[in-house]
This record gives C-alpha cells, structure tokens and sequence, in this order.
C-alpha cells in the first residue's frame, strides 16, 4: 500500500503553526453556494428559453419578423441574464437574491419587447397578436381560427355576452330552445371573426321566405348562410334583447352596444336592428369606434395632397365637400379632418344621423329621424345661426339641408358636407344639383376632397414580378422608373411546400388603404363652376399636377400597398354621381373585368 506522506495530502499541516482547523477551512471552501440556488437560477431561464423556442421563434418564423435578428437579441439578453445572476458585483447573503432579480428582470424585458414589436407589426392580423397569458403559447397556430370554427357547431355557448349595463347574458340550460338559439347568435360572430368582417347582416333574401347572412370583408360582400325565416328571427331577437332593445319593435331603428369575450378576445358589437321590406334586418359592427378612427399620416394621402389639404384647412371659412361612394369611409374622412382642428381653440360641432365615434372637445349633435322634434335641416340652421367656427354635417339628406349650408355666414364658418360621390367632379356635380341653384352652391365653396378604398396587399404572401411593357404604357407608367410590382399571392412556403398563408386565409388581400382627389377652390375656379363651364374646370384642375383617384391609386400599386388589379378593380366599382342620402349598397363581389383605362402620368 503506498504510503503517502501527510504534508502531500494535507499541505495546512505542515505550515509552521498550522492546526486542524485551518484544514477544515479549506474543506469547507469547496462549497462555494448552498446546493439549490443554482437550481432556483435554472428555473427562470429555462422558462425562458422554452417560451423563446417553443413560442417566440415559431411566430417570428410564422409572421416573417425578422427570425434571425430575434434570435440574436433572445441570445444577447439569456447571456446578461445570466452574468447578472453569476457575476453581480454585490457581497453579502443578499448577493444571490440580487443576481436573481436582476436575471428575472432581464429576461422579462427581452419577453414584454418581442412582444410589443410583434403586435405593433402589420403583418400580424389583430386576432393573432400575442398577449401576457397561458394563451400565448397556442398563438404560434391556426388553433385560435380553429377553435372558432369548432365553437360555430358545438352545441354550447362560447361568448361571454355583456350588454350595455355591463351585465353578463346568463346562459340558457343545456338542451333548451333558448340555449339552440343563443349558439346559432353566436355563430353569427364567431364566423365573422375567422373571416376577419367588420360587420355582419342578417336581412331577407326575398325568396322562399328565407334570410341570408353576409360578411363585408376589406369592403367586399361575402354571402354567407342562408336559414329559415323563424330561425333569423329567434336571432335578431336574441341580440335585440341583449342590447336592451324593445324586441317587440318592429319598425323602427334601434340601437344598442355590446361586448362580446372569448378567453382574451374583446370586441365591441353595434347592434343595429330595423325594419325592412319582407322582414327585419340585423347588422353587427365589430369594434365601430376603432373603424373610423385614423391619424391623417394614416390616411393614404399623396404628399402633395396632404399639402393641398392642409391649405384648405388653414381659410377657416366657406364650405367644403367631403365625398366618397357608400361604404367608401366617409365618416372616417370626415372625422379626421374634424380632428385635425383643434377643437380648444375652435368651436367645433358635427350634425349626424348615426355617430360612429365621440370626438374629443367637439359637440356631436345627432338627429333621430324617429323622433318628435325638427327636421334634420332645421337642426342645421340652428346650429349655423350660432356661427360656430367649424361645423361637420355628416349627411345631406334633402335640398332644404344643402339651402341651409348655402345660406350660411360662410365668411364666419367653415362647413364640411358629407355627400355620396364617386369623385371629386362628381361631388361638385352633386353638390350643384341637390342645392338646385348653381351660382348659391358654388359662391362659398372652398374645396372638395373625395376618396375611395381598395384593399391592401398581404405583406407576409404579397409576390414580386416585372410588369410588361405593355402594362406600363397602358397606365401611363414609365418603365425606368417602376421596375417591379406586387400581386396578390394567398400562400406562403414553409419548407419548400406551399401552405395557404395563416394572415389573409388565401385571399391575398388584408385591411384596406384609401386613394383621394383633394382640391382647393380658389376665385378662378369658382368662377368657372358658377358658369357651369365644366371642361374649362377640369383643365385648370390638370394645371395644379395634383394626383387624380387614378394617379393616387396607382402610386398605391407602384409603392407596394396594392395590386395593379386591385386598382382596377376598386375603379370599376365607382358609383355614378347621386343625390347625397340616395340609399345605395355596395356591388356584390363577383369577377371583375379590366375596363379601358386612359393611360395615366406616373405619380
């Protein structure tokens, strides 16, 4: 046996004046933490990493965030997480808690970061953003569409209804009539909300004594289930009676909001029911407020014409028309131009028939045409007679209104007038027909913006290509300038397989961007459209180089934002002149045919 000397093994006792406990200090040396704190480290960053890998990177690589720059930034962070916990310069039993809280802390800001930036990206769909819950470890799928789709047929409520006391709808008991009803109410949302509609209907299809659902996805129409009569009834009903509607009303407009749940989705719901021939209609808009709520930058407007529109804003006088087709974000337009005044300096006040949104620090007067009381156009005239400095009429339903506007002080107000029109000529045509005096219309205008909307390109699907020659002279567009455009593409590769991409469900096509006509009428002009000289107008409007709503469309297409047949598209849809308050709906979808487009100046 060898036999080693105890100075070798033990170095302590062989110092001169050593003892044995000097040897037993160093023995205890060797332990240098206590054997679950670096457990109790693990814990936070393997929570972290698995969350990262197993959440994190598959929505990067999902919603193409920028996959590989998120995975430095998670690396960068884990490491400082980590010196923090090993390496805090901080001495004491408190050393180790430090280290701790200062890794939680880390690593918390690396999660709350990816986050935030993830949601305030375009390419993720609002349904699909993440959010601090147990739910964001099931967002990275389609689980959340799936879900709803399996909720529309699974027999059991899935809604958390609440109406406008804030009181919960109480779910009928299992196996009853109420409860069938409640399920097919919900269906009606909850499709909706895998299609991404911002508003659902429910009228008669005036056959077979049936009524029929439809969708308006990105401002097109999608029709939707068709039921019996007594069942879209029973669901009209149902929605009525959450609202606190008069569910024996049959006539009249009736109004109500309500929010609906579903785990951490949150939407507010305008019921709007009414009267109709053959029956009752029901429409169901999805978060109104946030629809008509847009920051002029946000807009769509060409530079030139914010410039344009910024110098129409600044006369403070005389009338204005604002002009769009139906259901071509009129209301949008007009509340953003309300609030690009300033409404604490300004007496500002808006005349509507259905407000959409409160704007702050102006007077919104809304008039019930069901009510006992005066007439819309009378209403107007009281308020002008008060010489309010800007004044937002939503609507011009009748001649007297248009009258009233004419004959306001226009050298002490500005007016804005809301008109259905599919062009900014068209809204000037109108605006002289429904006033029926053409030298009154035209005395105190002062200009006129018109807009429309078309759908934008899905970024995450959107595909590339060379236009021809041919394409580029057709709309006027120079070749050595406009190298590429984008078509629609409805599917994304996933490891070399096609897959039908989870932000747009394949149509290629998600939100919506609007394209504008904005003129300032001077002297010259309105001298020339009191003299119904219309083709000597539209040549003094060529003279200004403002973008038309074909130029403004196609700058679209050039950027990216959309497609050359998108454009198209959205221009044959335009609706000829009307009266404004002519009822008029949006034109089914259905396949669209190129029609002759003049070839345009590139803008």
């Amino acid at each position: 046996m060898l036999d080693i000397p105890n100075n070798v093994l033990f170095p302590a006792f062989s110092m001169p004046g050593a003892s044995p406990s000097a040897a037993m200090t160093l023995a205890d040396g060797l332990h240098l933490v206590s054997y679950w704190k670096p457990v109790v480290l693990l814990i936070p960053l393997t929570f972290w990493a698995w969350l990262v890998s197993t959440s994190f990177d598959k929505f990067a690589a999902r919603f193409y965030l920028k996959r590989e720059r998120w995975n430095v930034i998670h690396l960068c962070f884990g490491l400082a997480a980590l010196a923090a916990g090993l390496f805090l310069p901080i001495k004491g039993e408190g050393a180790f808690w430090a280290g701790l809280g200062a890794m939680i802390v880390i690593l918390s800001i690396d999660v709350v970061w990816f986050i935030k930036s993830s949601n305030a990206d375009e390419k993720v769909p609002e349904t699909l953003r993440l959010k601090l819950s147990k739910e964001i470890f099931g967002r990275v799928t389609d689980g959340s569409k799936k879900k709803s789709k399996e909720a529309v047929s699974s027999g059991k409520a899935e809604l958390v209804i609440k109406g406008p006391d804030k009181n919960t709808v109480p779910v009928p008991a299992a196996e009853t009539p109420e409860l069938a009803t409640r399920v097919a109410a919900e269906g009606l949302v909850l499709r909706s909300i895998v299609a991404r509609a911002s508003q659902a209907d429910l009228a008669p299809t005036g056959k077979d004594n049936s009524y029929g659902e439809s969708l308006s996805v990105d401002g097109l129409r999608q029709a939707g289930q068709v039921m019996p009569a007594a069942d879209a009834v029973r669901i009209i009903d149902f929605w009525k009676s959450a609202g606190g509607l008069d569910v024996s009303e049959r006539r009249k407009k009736l109004t109500a909001d309500v929010m609906v749940e579903k785990s951490e989705l949150k939407k507010k719901v305008r019921v709007i029911a009414s009267g109709v021939q053959g029956g009752m209609r029901l429409s169901l808009l999805y978060d109104p407020e946030k629809a008509v709520r847009r920051k002029p930058d946000d807009l769509g407007l060409d530079p030139r014409q914010m410039e344009e529109l910024k110098a129409i804003l600044e006369e403070k006088k005389g009338t204005v028309l604002v002009a769009t087709p139906p259901d071509g974000g009129r209301t949008t337009l007009l509340y953003t131009i309300l609030k690009m005044h300033d409404a604490y300096t300004n007496n500002v006040q808006t005349v509507e028939i259905d407000q959409q949104d409160d704007l702050e620090g102006v007077r919104q007067n809304r008039w019930d045409p069901f009510a006992e009381g005066p007439e819309f156009s009378t209403l107007v005239r009281s308020i002008l007679r008060r010489d309010p400095d800007i004044v937002g009429v939503a609507e011009i339903p009748d001649q007297n209104t248009a009258k009233e506007i004419s004959r306001a002080d226009l050298e002490r107000s500005r007016i804005y007038a809301g008109l259905r029109a599919d062009s900014a000529l068209g809204a000037l045509q109108a605006w002289s027909k429904i006033t029926g005096d053409l030298d009154t219309a035209m005395a105190g205008l002062r200009g006129v913006v018109a807009g429309r909307l078309m759908r934008r390109l899905c970024t995450q699907c959107r595909q590339a290509y060379v236009p021809a020659p041919e394409m580029l002279k057709k709309f006027g567009l120079p070749a050595d300038r406009v190298k590429q455009l984008h078509k629609k593409g409805g599917v994304v590769l996933v490891k070399d397989k096609e897959q039908v991409c989870g932000m747009c469900a394949g149509v290629g096509y998600v939100g919506q961007v609007g394209y504008f006509e904005v003129y300032r009428i001077d002297d010259g002009l309105r001298d020339l459209l009191k003299k119904g000289d219309w083709n000597a107008f539209r040549a003094e409007l060529r003279k200004k180089q403002l973008p038309t709503l074909q130029g403004a469309a196609l700058r679209h297409a050039i950027e990216g934002t959309t497609s050359v047949e998108e454009v198209v598209r959205s221009m044959a849809e335009g609706q000829p002149a009307a009266a404004a308050g002519s009822a008029a709906k949006p034109a089914a979808p259905g396949p669209v045919k190129s029609p002759a487009v003049p070839a345009q100046k590139a803008p």
